[in-house]
């Protein structure tokens, strides 16, 4: 019979070598579908009967099912994953990023971390369930979806929206960015589970002037306008906020490896992490990155038109006060239209909190688990319109020497083999025990 931890490395690698690349251009197909339509046949396989979804936008695929646990009159746990990946420029990498290459203890390509990995643990997972016979203590629901890339509005918010009913009953959550390991000293682990998210606002910002030849002098340029505008946000820094995640995070750390952190100033007290720095550090404020910048058709037109995109990240509580702040940034003269989704957060508690210490003690004795907040968004934001309360917990054990941040969206992104396995044997214990 098959064993999980075996199955996971192939399923991992395989889900890499389809290219689901979720572009910036809304009106081309998915590219879903082909990832869905794997998830679906390999549960298929062992006895489920896949439920596939696709919403109103060609391809983006969507894959739900249910396992009916000891206990129908507990609240069901959702498992969830996104199948679509960021675009990666193959000239950049060391294998190309849709190979699937298991190299040097490594899986490697485009999602193997973002989240393909833990798509490949779940269905191991849940693949083993059903040929063993495995009854959980509650029911458990699968769900692999589309478009988290692009906020979800094709994949799980557009589930919410349009078939709540297959989500029926759930109220706790788990999914990416969560879960795995940092090594705060010597042999000493943590593993930090995702609490929190910042909000995300994508701003389409518009300047407009007088159109012309390149010649002439212009004292209204829609590009002269919207770029200083755009240099006075990049430039900006939001007021620093020690959130209730931050906060305990820093307190699990101190406590764990004796190190003393003045919470009277965090950025230097989040600057002595290391690696963590970056990941940990963005959650300290709201940040605005310019992510793309529009404008002119030819050499010597002066257009009259120039639009930018920007990404928008706000902490919890935040919101109205960085959409204030932006605009002052930005300026009157800056057209501003935006797509908002909230933060979210929950509390460290619970017997499901439980459930992931106790998974993760019997695989790493002596390791402790701490809650954090990311600077990104998941599919969390779209589950959370059910009242479903959600946490970050894709466990892997981490090399101490791995920058596990710079991999997501990033050059060579890699996952290594022992990881996948470790998470597949936590994922196996928490279900059984959640």
């Amino acid at each position: 019979m098959a064993d999980p931890a075996d199955e996971v490395v192939a399923f991992a690698s395989e889900l890499i070598a389809l290219d689901t690349t979720n572009s910036a251009d809304t009106a081309a197909a998915g590219r879903e579908r082909v990832a869905a339509e794997y998830v679906a046949e390999k549960l298929a396989e062992v006895g489920y009967a896949p439920t596939y979804v696709e919403s109103g936008a060609p391809g983006k695929g969507n894959v739900v099912v249910r396992l009916e646990g000891a206990d129908p009159g507990r609240g069901a746990l959702l498992v969830h994953g996104h199948l679509d990946v960021v675009p990666a420029d193959a000239t950049e990498w060391s294998v190309h990023p849709f190979s699937g290459e298991v190299r040097d203890g490594y899986v490697w390509g485009r999602g193997a971390v973002d989240m393909k990995g833990m798509v490949a643990m779940t269905v191991a997972t849940a693949r083993r369930f059903k040929r063993d016979g495995v009854v959980p203590p509650r029911d458990l629901i699968f769900a692999f979806v589309a478009d988290e890339e692009a906020g979800g509005f094709a994949g799980a918010r557009w589930l919410v929206d349009n078939r709540p009913e297959l989500f029926d009953g759930a109220t706790e959550a788990i999914g990416e960015v969560g879960g795995f390991s940092v090594t705060l000293a010597d042999d000493v682990r943590a593993y930090l589970v995702q609490t929190a998210e910042k909000g995300a606002m994508w701003l389409r910002l518009k300047a407009t002037g007088t159109a012309g030849h390149g010649s002439m002098m212009y004292e209204d340029s829609a590009i002269a306008t919207l770029g200083a505008a755009v240099a006075r946000l990049q430039a900006h820094r939001f007021p620093v906020v020690l959130t209730d995640p931050v906060r305990d995070f820093l307190a699990g750390v101190a406590e764990i490896t004796g190190m003393a952190f003045d919470l009277d100033d965090p950025e230097a007290a989040v600057a002595r992490l290391g690696n963590l720095a970056r990941m940990i550090g963005a959650t300290l404020r709201d940040t605005a990155n310019v992510t793309m910048f529009e404008a002119g058709y030819k050499s010597n037109v002066v257009p009259s038109v120039a639009r930018a995109t920007v990404d928008g990240r706000m902490l919890p509580g935040r919101e109205a006060a960085f959409e204030v702040e932006l605009a002052e940034v930005l300026g009157p003269d800056v057209e501003l239209l935006w797509d908002t989704l909230p933060p979210v957060a929950t509390t460290f508690d619970g017997a499901l909190v439980d459930a992931m210490a106790a998974a993760i003690a019997a695989e790493d004795p002596g390791a402790a688990v701490l809650p954090y907040m990311v600077s990104a968004s998941t599919d969390a934001k779209s589950f959370a319109r059910l009242g479903i309360r959600h946490f970050g917990f894709a466990p892997l054990r981490l090399p101490p020497d791995l920058d596990f941040a710079a991999l997501f969206h990033g050059v060579d992104e890699r996952v290594p083999v022992d990881a996948l396995r470790f998470g597949t044997r936590v994922l196996d214990r928490f279900l059984r025990t959640s």
